[in-house]
């Protein structure tokens, strides 16, 4: 089954977004743009239908899909983010992801951000952090428990969302913990594609790691991983 991936183009107003764990930068915005394209033509290359959304002008952070919904096989749930700042980037992904999944919706005081939750088959892992919090992890497992899904719980620290920290790269790895190389720390940021994992060409190191472990690599100029929904 081919897979489908929901994208959003970078926003000319990515230079106002959220940062928490990183000084702010000036971004070059045309080469986001190109950066991101890269990204898209990578999926897409690995047999990966996209479907792009446009950028929304005032959103500056709505290209970082992956925070704005949880999507599994069975249902696509749309949290309460937790940056008041950020709520409103559900309205167009909603619309998008209705053509694939029912949609469900989590509901006040809870929040959660996607990038906290990490799927390993029917195990779920939620990040309790500073934009997920314990209602958030309620509310979500509650909603999965309907679909056989178990919850596990993992408090973050140190980072902004769980997936900053650790992604889950197939191969039964779920329980085998393989470090990124120690100046490439935010390299476990990747995205496992028909077994392919895609990692950002600014970590070599940690690109060889996965090699000698036997794992099929692409790289990415798109110097942030974010995870594209998929359908």
């Amino acid at each position: 089954m081919q897979l489908t991936a929901i994208t959003r183009e970078v926003s000319a107003s990515i230079n106002r977004c959220q940062l928490s764990f990183h000084a702010r930068q000036p971004i070059d915005i045309g080469k986001a743009i190109a950066q991101h394209k890269a990204y898209r033509d990578c999926l897409s290359e690995l047999g990966v239908r996209i479907v792009s959304l446009p950028p929304e002008p005032e959103l500056p952070d709505a290209v970082f899909v992956e925070d704005a919904a949880v999507v599994v096989d069975e249902v696509a749930i749309i949290p309460i983010m937790g940056a008041a700042s950020r709520r409103s980037e559900t309205a167009s992904l909603v619309d998008a992801l209705s053509r694939y999944r029912p949609i469900t919706f989590l509901r006040e005081p809870a929040t959660l951000d996607g990038g906290d939750v990490l799927r390993v088959g029917r195990r779920i892992f939620a990040g309790l952090s500073q934009r997920t919090n314990s209602e958030g992890i309620a509310q979500l497992r509650e909603t999965l428990g309907l679909y056989d899904y178990e919850l596990q719980p993992v408090e973050v620290k140190g980072c902004l969302h769980l997936r900053s920290a650790c992604s889950y790269i197939g191969n039964d790895t779920r329980f085998e913990l393989l470090d990124v190389a120690e100046e490439e720390p935010t390299a476990a940021n990747a995205l496992l594609v028909n077994d392919v994992v895609i990692i950002p060409d600014a970590f070599p190191k940690t690109r060889a790691v996965l090699e000698q472990q036997g794992f099929r690599t692409r790289q990415s100029i798109y110097l942030n991983c974010r995870r594209p929904k998929r359908a």
